[in-house]
């Protein structure tokens, strides 16, 4: 009698209804299509990634209400010339503003009255090395990105009309005058150009290298295929989908959300096709019926498909309860598209497989004894002798069964060592640090921070709220040893109890040491406010700006990793648990992942800082790679453990079942961290080094747990917990 999962299999890739399966995927594609933009092709949309809470933030709103001068998002326009800018110089700049001031640009909200300065004046923003100045547009907050870059050459077509020579496209040596777009809204336009043409090359790349692993793996240039088919299915639905739930506002869209979701597709896509074809493959060799062979291999595999997508799925889920914006707006992405992956994996698989047959694995085709031998005799060939299945993951596992204690401490200690490297970690809080050194907005930076004084390049703002208290805290703030230059106080004409103090501090705004000075600001000025008379000086000031930004980006990334960390690992363990009805096999699997976690944050490291010359990692790099490799790690540990329980309730010895289970997804589990770990190292080929960081580590990750935890440490803890493996499940006495 069929069991529930053979029922299905047989509803899936019958003859009639694998047709309707492909065409229920078809007509779902046809219409999302039409109806919703592609996701990719949308703005994005990031928005605020502190929460409203946070100290930086509410300065920087009420700023931008308070002293309206300021409102809007700045472009900066950095202008250099190496031997130095002339009177000339300043007057094309003038002449700049003049036009703006006459031809405003899309969205352009305030303008700096530079045209309306004498001349002198203006030299007075110059560095003091005479050779840069910056100057400011403003445009309305909600201008979408590719608006924005339409400003941008607009204003380059200004100042060559100008100058006589495009500045943004001189190189920075140049004897000419040179120009750079930076600021929020040159980042925000070079990120922009950056993700799109990343796309594009992350998806080629990964498919060229799936592609290539699949045929070295099979050796059939049709299986190689067929996964790529089957994300492919998936992408078309899951991409306009995400468009839709953008349109709704119920998700915002994040570029680099979509690049690393790109890379999930593909490498747990694939994964969980080749645990299906894999097992489809081998009951070939035994079953004449194809169909039979399948709905076999679907009954075998498909729960651990389920089970292993509904944990990365909720794994993936728990991003949900970050505070920071950027976690967030990766939980709805990579969950549904993990989820609508799994579907695809169950239903179109299933139905392309038993439409191909045997045909699928051309030419090394698997056969039975009794095909083999028509086949031979059809082509007038000696019959092949059939060799063992899995006869090297055999050996591995008999290895681990016969000498768990020496696998455990040696594997152990190469984890742990990793592991305690990862606390030698710096972070960088600076997102500008993840492009390239060669795009426009970085080389802004890099003149400001080449020719102003460090503070310069991010100054403080400290808000006060006086009450109707007459104050100048100028001379405190300049007195605190961190203190380069105080600017002249500004009162805000909306509300005249506000103030606003501009400090340039006396070091780099983005160095760790000036995060450590805006915390201890924070710590000073109520002693400052009481000192001055101002009472209840807790809800009277706020401290902003870049440095600021940072210091909350840590406080809050560090708040989601002691909610995220511990709840996925508690979800996971749940779910295991529930699946598998072991106590102690849960609470090792989950010990190991983690382990294996912090052991990848150590090699990353190790690669980063001494092979890739990284100075410090992005400071979400760590939960980012937690709940991948938490999640992806636990898909293997579910595969080859559901196979030791079949092995044991077939009957074997605890042994035996341990290494049936391991010979039997060994060599699967092998090609599919391969091909995942592959498709995460190809984010290392990107020019944004976050994602770089990211690939690497991730990918280090998932190779730990392919070679070293899946194969070696797990079968010898499980070897070593003998009955208590199973307890308090129904194995528990069947020895």
């Amino acid at each position: 009698m069929s069991n529930p999962l053979e029922k299905f299999s047989e509803k899936v890739s019958g003859k009639t209804s694998r047709w309707v399966v492909l065409a229920v995927w078809a007509i779902a594609i046809a219409i999302l299509t039409v109806l919703f933009p592609q996701v990719n092709g949308m703005d994005n949309q990031t928005g605020d990634d502190l929460p409203e809470y946070a100290e930086a933030r509410q300065a920087s709103e009420l700023i931008a209400e308070k002293f309206p001068s300021d409102s809007g998002i700045p472009l900066l326009m950095v202008w250099n010339k190496e031997d130095g800018l002339t009177p000339e110089h300043l007057q094309q700049i003038q002449s700049l503003y003049a036009e703006l001031d006459e031809n405003p640009l899309t969205n352009q909200t305030t303008l700096p009255p530079f045209h309306q300065m004498p001349p002198e004046a203006l030299f007075a923003s110059v560095s003091e090395n005479g050779k840069s100045i910056v100057t400011p547009v403003f445009f309305d907050a909600e201008t979408n990105a590719e608006t924005l870059k339409e400003n941008l050459a607009v204003l380059s077509e200004k100042v060559e009309d100008i100058t006589g020579n495009n500045a943004f496209e001189e190189k920075l040596d140049s004897d000419e005058l040179t120009a750079r777009f930076s600021g929020p809204v040159g980042i925000s336009v070079d990120a922009t150009d950056l993700f799109k043409s990343a796309d594009f090359k992350l998806m080629t790349a990964t498919v060229l290298l799936i592609l290539v692993l699949l045929l070295v793996i099979y050796r059939s240039p049709i299986l190689a295929v067929v996964p790529i088919i089957v994300v492919g299915i998936a992408y078309l639905v899951i991409s306009p989908a995400l468009g839709a739930f953008v349109e709704q506002g119920w998700i915002t869209k994040d570029a680099q959300a979509i690049a690393i979701m790109l890379v999930l597709l593909f490498g747990a896509g694939t994964d969980y096709c080749l645990f299906l074809i894999t097992r489809y493959r081998d009951i070939l060799l035994d079953e004449e019926n194809k169909f039979v062979a399948l709905s076999k291999a679907f009954s075998q595999s498909a729960g651990a498909i389920f089970m292993s997508a509904a944990t990365v799925m909720v794994g993936l889920a728990t991003l949900a309860l970050a505070d920071y914006g950027a976690f967030q707006r990766f939980a709805v992405p990579f969950s549904f598209a993990v989820i609508i992956m799994g579907i695809a994996v169950l239903t179109v698989l299933p139905a392309l497989l038993s439409l191909m047959g045997r045909f699928a694995f051309w030419p090394v085709v698997p056969r039975t004894e009794e095909g083999e031998k028509e086949f031979a005799a059809k082509k007038n060939k000696p019959v092949k002798t059939r060799k063992e299945n899995h006869r090297f993951m055999r050996k591995i596992g008999r290895f681990a069964t016969n000498k768990p204690w020496l696998v455990i401490i040696v594997t152990g200690v190469i984890l742990i060592a990793l592991a305690l490297y990862s606390t030698q970690i710096k972070y960088s809080y600076d997102l500008l640090s993840s492009f390239p050194e060669d795009m426009q907005s970085r080389e802004g930076f890099a003149l400001i921070e080449e020719n102003f004084t460090a503070g310069e390049l991010a100054p403080v703002q400290v808000l006060v709220d006086t009450n109707g208290t007459d104050v100048d805290l100028t001379e405190q703030l300049a007195a605190l040893p961190y203190v380069g230059i105080v600017k002249e106080l500004r009162v805000s004409e909306v509300d005249a109890n506000l103030q606003l103090y501009e400090i340039d501090l006396n070091k780099n705004p983005y160095d760790e040491a000036a995060m450590n000075d805006v915390r201890d600001l924070r710590k000073q000025l109520p002693t400052m406010l009481a000192d001055a008379g101002i009472d209840n000086a807790d809800d009277t000031y706020w401290v902003g700006g870049e440095t600021a930004n940072q210091v909350d980006t840590a406080d809050v990334q560090k708040r989601d990793e002691s909610i995220i960390q511990p709840v996925m690992i508690a979800i996971i363990g749940i779910i295991l648990l529930v699946y598998l009805r072991a106590f102690f096999t849960t609470l090792q699997l989950m010990v190991t992942v983690v382990v294996s976690f912090f052991a990848a944050l150590g090699a990353g490291w190790l690669i980063l800082h001494n092979f890739f010359g990284a100075d410090a990692i992005a400071s979400s790099i760590p939960l980012y790679s937690f709940v991948f490799i938490i999640a992806l790690g636990n898909d293997y540990n579910i595969f080859m453990i559901s196979d030791i329980w079949k092995a044991r309730k077939a009957g074997k010895s605890h042994k035996d079942a341990i290494v049936a289970g391991v010979a039997q997804t060994g060599a699967v589990i092998t090609s599919a961290g391969l091909i995942l770990a592959g498709t995460f190292a190809v984010l290392a080929t990107l020019p944004i080094q976050l994602l770089v960081q990211f690939g690497v580590v991730t990918a280090i990750g998932v190779l730990l747990d392919t070679f070293i935890v899946r194969p070696l440490l797990v079968p010898a803890i499980t070897t070593v917990l003998g009955r208590w493996t199973y307890w308090p499940g129904k194995l528990f006495k069947k020895q």
